[in-house]
């Protein structure tokens, strides 16, 4: 009933949360904690914006292509194996990173670590799922929430204070102490893995394809600064991208085990949730990459400083997900998920204000405090209306995808980024990217409001999910997940 409170956890609840969230955390942390050593990296190993942009987008690339098999792996394999596999390679691969030589190694163990780091995020959702129900898996959510979003957002602070007080490569050795620390609770969920279905098989074909639709694209745009768009180092990796991607489509809806179901997307609230996703993942992305290069190579921010600049959204983020889950479970997630990216870019608009010299307290912290709320509201309606559309026993491939289309998003923002700020970042780069930033968090407010639907009360549903899996409105049912059960 609405309003009843959530039982206490149980402790096998307690350790599922716990090695969901250190290990999805460590996994989102690596897409963005190198944002504010960039420019020490370039520092030191050279390559311009083109070796900063590749070494967030060839992490970004793997992530988000691989994430979607990752969750056909965690449903046959069981989530806990696939967790320990992700665990163990995204150590090993931090460390390749941490003593890269040269752009190009460490370009390539980036790429490596997003492999490992795609096998983490879609079984620690689906361990969630399977394990809590109702409110209390909305409140799970949340607070998962809260921390792998958070992760985005702090990353930066931990960024800065490792290259001005130790080095950049610090970055990538610290990721040791969280799985460290995670392994012994992780192997205590063995038990947790269900048998492998019969007769199941991985979607080699189609992983493939998205590998090279994604890496042909992505490598276009951000050459395309450097070559032009004439150049057929530019327009042929774009047409092969375009031309894979289009294939990988086909491939997935006539597969036998598809990597990516499209039948999902005809669940109202699993498709324009992903929807929603893609813009505001990406506007949270872009804004973010450009900001805090902008902190440091135009205001002349140390890292440190420019990391504790954006802490107060993550501060805002860790305090009112979990809250904002709870509620969502109780009243639904539409206006949520409407009127949190609607406050989001209103934050980035007040950024329009940020200029030379830098004023951090009526330029910067106005528009971070106003976006932090704007999240806080997002994020963990949008995972709960996403994974409540899609039955239990599809968890982690429901979480690959609405995962996949997240690092995708910011894959592609970043990749764009180049285009919106020109070669070197500026303050009207600035200017421009916060317009850009906020017409997609605007773009995904809408697509929330017109597309998302709250699941009905409890006694409004007594009937139950018609025999076509519509909802008694006529709405596709939700799976019987977290808004069903609430």
């Amino acid at each position: 009933m609405p309003g009843t409170p959530a039982a206490p956890m149980t402790s096998l609840q307690k350790r599922v949360l716990y090695v969901a969230i250190v290990a999805s955390f460590i996994a989102f942390l690596d897409g963005s904690v190198v944002n504010l050593a960039l420019p020490a990296i370039s520092r030191e190993l050279g390559g311009g914006l083109v070796v900063q942009q590749w070494v967030v987008d060839a992490y970004l690339l793997t992530l988000g292509a691989l994430i979607l098999v990752a969750g056909s792996l965690s449903d046959q394999f069981g989530r806990v194996r696939v967790l320990e596999w992700g665990l163990a390679g995204f150590t090993a691969t931090s460390i390749l990173c941490g003593v890269a030589w040269n752009g190009e190694s460490l370009i390539i163990f980036r790429g490596l670590q997003g492999v490992a780091g795609a096998l983490l995020v879609p079984s620690s959702l689906a361990l969630i799922v399977t394990v809590f129900s109702g409110p209390a898996q909305s409140a799970a959510i949340g607070k998962w929430s809260a921390w792998t979003s958070g992760a985005i957002v702090a990353a930066p602070l931990l960024g800065g204070i490792s290259v001005d007080v130790f080095t950049w490569r610090v970055i990538f050795f610290l990721n040791i102490v969280p799985a460290a620390a995670v392994w012994p609770a992780l192997r205590r969920l063995r038990a947790q893995d269900l048998e492998r279905p019969p007769g199941s098989s991985i979607d080699v074909a189609g992983t493939v394809l998205a590998v090279v639709g994604l890496g042909g694209i992505v490598y276009a745009f951000i050459e395309r600064g450097s070559q032009g768009w004439g150049s057929p180092q530019v327009w042929l990796p774009l047409a092969v991208g375009i031309a894979g991607l289009a294939a990988f489509l086909v491939h997935e809806g006539r597969t036998r085990a598809p990597m990516m179901p499209l039948r999902l997307y005809t669940v109202r609230n699993f498709g324009w949730g992903n929807a929603a996703t893609l813009v505001i993942y990406g506007a949270l992305n872009l804004g973010f990459f450009v900001l805090g290069l902008y902190l440091q190579q135009v205001a002349g921010l140390g890292a440190t400083a420019a990391g504790l600049a954006l802490l107060p959204s993550t501060l805002i983020l860790l305090l009112l997900s979990s809250r904002m889950g709870a509620l969502s479970g109780r009243f639904g997630p539409r206006w949520f998920m409407t009127a949190g990216p609607l406050l989001c870019a209103a934050g980035f608009l007040l950024m329009l204000g940020i200029g030379l010299p830098l004023d951090y307290a009526w330029q910067v912290l106005p528009g971070v405090v106003v976006f932090g709320i704007g999240l806080a509201v997002t994020v963990a309606p949008l995972t709960s209306a996403i994974l409540g559309a899609v039955p239990p026993e599809e968890a982690g491939i429901g979480s690959a995808v609405n995962n996949a289309v997240a690092r995708i998003a910011g894959l592609v923002t970043i990749a764009f980024a180049g285009l919106i700020t020109g070669p070197v970042i500026t303050t009207a780069g600035l200017h421009a990217t916060s317009l850009v930033t906020a017409a997609l968090f605007v773009a995904g407010a809408l697509a929330s409001a017109v597309g998302i639907r709250n699941p009905p009360a409890p006694a409004d549903a007594s009937a139950g999910p018609a025999a076509d899996g519509t909802a008694p409105d006529g709405v596709p049912g939700d799976g019987g997940g977290a808004q069903g059960a609430s």
